[in-house]
């Protein structure tokens, strides 16, 4: 069954992802080094895409300290936080109340969904990795699904040793179908709570206008904040409502990351229901080009490392 109501849209693509010389030059950068130990690889690749050198042992800035979370916390709470569909019922549970995005199927085989049981528009994405997927409207974008396969590909991606996050190499790669949220006829914005130690202290949003996409950061008491990571998507050239569910929103993530020094939760708001999307562990990978380069600082400020403290 599907709902043709609402608009087609595609996946957000990062700037990173665009497939400039640039990034191109960075992959095979990153086969070559592959090798490496993972402190060496890491502060390497730090250096490449930032230009300065990461202080690992010590990190201030919220970069280096996603670096030495990749490198020293082993937490096994991980394993399920960062499984697309693993998590769901963690959420679930912790929130008291289905907060996830419901799901209808989870496996690594396409031929084995019974498609009777999906309602269309959905989702389709891989569960252990991020910025990959694709929007399904209607049985031609069934067919088209089928017929070129991205599973496998999608199945070999591997975030432990693209960027050495440890906790998705605690995970099965699998591929989830779930229900597609609309919000005014589209896709729905994409609130990114920063939440340090129990506290919201901003949110990013994705969000797409007029058919571009655009990316920007509010204080918890939604105010702009003047800073943006020049690598993802434009920042958007104007101010945005306040959520009519805000409250709601900061609850539901500082509920969530109450037991944790940082945790990214990304949630989906409309003006009767927030859901949470998924919990986010390396932002960017601690990559991220954050302008003014101050606010990484800042960022690294709010997170007291809890096996630092």
């Amino acid at each position: 069954m599907s709902d043709m109501s609402v608009r087609q849209e595609s996946f957000l693509m990062p700037g990173y992802q665009d497939g400039r010389i640039r990034e191109k030059v960075h992959h095979l950068i990153w086969r070559l080094i592959a090798p490496l130990p993972d402190k060496l690889y890491l502060t390497l690749k730090y250096r490449i895409i930032k230009g300065v050198w990461p202080n690992i042992d010590n990190p201030a800035t919220f970069s280096e300290k996603v670096q030495y979370r990749k490198l020293h916390d082993r937490d096994p709470l991980y394993a399920v936080l960062v499984d697309k569909a693993g998590a769901k019922a963690y959420i679930d549970g912790k929130l008291g109340a289905p907060y996830a995005v419901p799901a209808y199927w989870v496996g690594t085989d396409l031929s084995k969904v019974d498609w009777a049981k999906v309602t269309l528009p959905a989702v389709v994405k891989p569960t252990h990795a991020s910025a990959q997927g694709r929007f399904l409207y209607d049985q031609a974008d069934i067919d088209a699904l089928i017929a070129e396969n991205p599973l496998p590909g999608w199945l070999a991606l591997d975030h432990a040793h693209y960027n050495r996050e440890w906790a998705y190499s605690q995970v099965r790669p699998q591929v989830v179908i779930e229900k597609m949220l609309s919000v005014d006829g589209g896709v729905p914005w994409d609130y990114r709570c920063f939440t340090f130690g129990g506290r919201v202290f901003c949110i990013q949003l994705d969000i797409r206008h007029e058919g571009k996409g655009y990316s920007c950061f509010y204080s918890r008491d939604w105010e702009p904040m003047p800073f943006l990571d020049a690598d993802y998507l434009p920042p958007f050239p104007g101010t945005l409502p306040r959520p009519q569910r805000l409250d709601e929103m900061i609850s539901v993530a500082e509920r969530l990351g109450e037991d944790m020094d940082f945790v990214r939760v990304d949630l989906y708001a409309s003006a009767e229901w927030v859901h949470v999307g998924e919990l986010t562990l390396y932002p960017g990978g601690g990559f991220e080009n954050y302008e003014p380069a101050r606010y990484d600082r800042i960022l690294g400020d709010q997170w007291t490392l809890k096996n630092r403290a």
